[in-house]
């Protein structure tokens, strides 16, 4: 493991900080994994115009900051591929330099072209990416990690632990920098032995936090707190997880909890839900990388300014 790198200058988390969960009306995916129910589905031309207003209605929101004492950070966590939509990509852009912004970052499995990162500012926006083999060669994922690299864009990189991804898992792991974090996603539902969940740990050494449910019922969660999940239309919930409406976003009557409260839910599996629990340590393990999935021991350095043409990525 390489030295650690500072944090990026926007990353610390601060008793005034709000981070937004988005997810919108967008279900479509170029890639068709067995484990996922959105594979190859395609979204009808209405139903891309409905997530796009949505989109552009919430980046408004967030530009507006209405909330202004609050510094922002935003993960786009669709269902489908966002970054292969424009709308996407203009609005990452976009928030990215924001000043109350403190990160915006989206998963996506980085089948896109990566030109476009470089119109972004590079301290704001970051990336969560995940390797899925048999939909995209590992030469070519590589190559779209090396060209973040390059042009100085903050991303962890993972894959699903199935039983055929180890070997890929492991190559992947031996290929990509030191520098870059490489996280591991439990199969869902999956009772892993401990001579596998060994193996995954060797390439994962958190995966230990994925490959269990953590108990959360009664339990203090940042969620609905500090931290909430909008979709589309602007309802706001405290996770994606607890389907509890606690108001809109859009016209006022979501106002968050003043202090943590307890989650509803009897265990919780999912990174993007039990990162946000005050009974696990992940916000120090993660600290300054909480939406992109990076842990404080892997932060990147900040490459030199990056060439500000775009490239064409249609």
């Amino acid at each position: 493991m390489t030295a650690p790198q500072p944090a990026h200058p926007h990353a610390a988390t601060g008793p005034d900080d709000f981070t937004v969960l988005y997810r919108g009306p967008l279900t479509s995916c170029n890639y068709d994994c067995p484990y996922c129910p959105f594979a190859k589905h395609h979204d009808p031309p209405e139903a891309l115009r409905t997530d796009r207003d949505a989109l552009h209605r919430f980046v408004q929101w967030a530009t507006d900051n209405p909330d202004g004492h609050r510094r922002l950070s935003i993960l786009f966590t669709p269902w489908g591929e966002a970054l292969t939509r424009r709308w996407y990509r203009d609005a990452l852009t976009a928030l990215s330099h924001q000043p109350h912004i403190g990160t915006v970052a989206a998963q996506t499995n980085l089948a896109c072209r990566t030109g476009w990162l470089a119109d972004t500012d590079r301290d704001r926006i970051a990336l969560w990416c995940t390797y899925h083999p048999g939909q995209i060669t590992r030469a070519r994922f590589l190559t779209r990690c090396t060209e973040l690299d390059v042009l100085g864009v903050r991303h962890s990189v993972g894959i699903v632990g199935l039983a055929d991804h180890l070997d890929e898992a492991r190559a992947l792991r031996a290929a990509l920098p030191e520098s870059t974090y490489l996280w591991v996603n439990a199969e869902e539902g999956r009772r892993y032995p401990p001579d596998e969940e060994a193996a995954w740990t060797e390439i994962d050494p958190l995966f230990g936090y994925s490959v269990r449910p953590h108990p959360s019922a009664g339990r203090p969660c940042r969620t609905g707190h500090s931290v909430v999940s909008v979709d589309g239309d602007g309802t706001v919930r405290r996770c994606h997880f607890v389907d509890t409406p606690l108001g809109n976003l859009y016209d006022g009557s979501h106002r968050p909890t003043p202090a943590p409260v307890a989650c509803p839910k009897p265990r919780c599996d999912c990174h993007i839900g039990y990162v946000h629990l005050q009974t696990l340590p992940l916000y120090e393990v993660f600290a300054g990388g909480i939406v992109e999935r990076i842990p404080a021991r892997y932060r990147l350095p900040l490459s030199p300014a990056a060439p500000s043409t775009r490239a064409d990525d249609g």
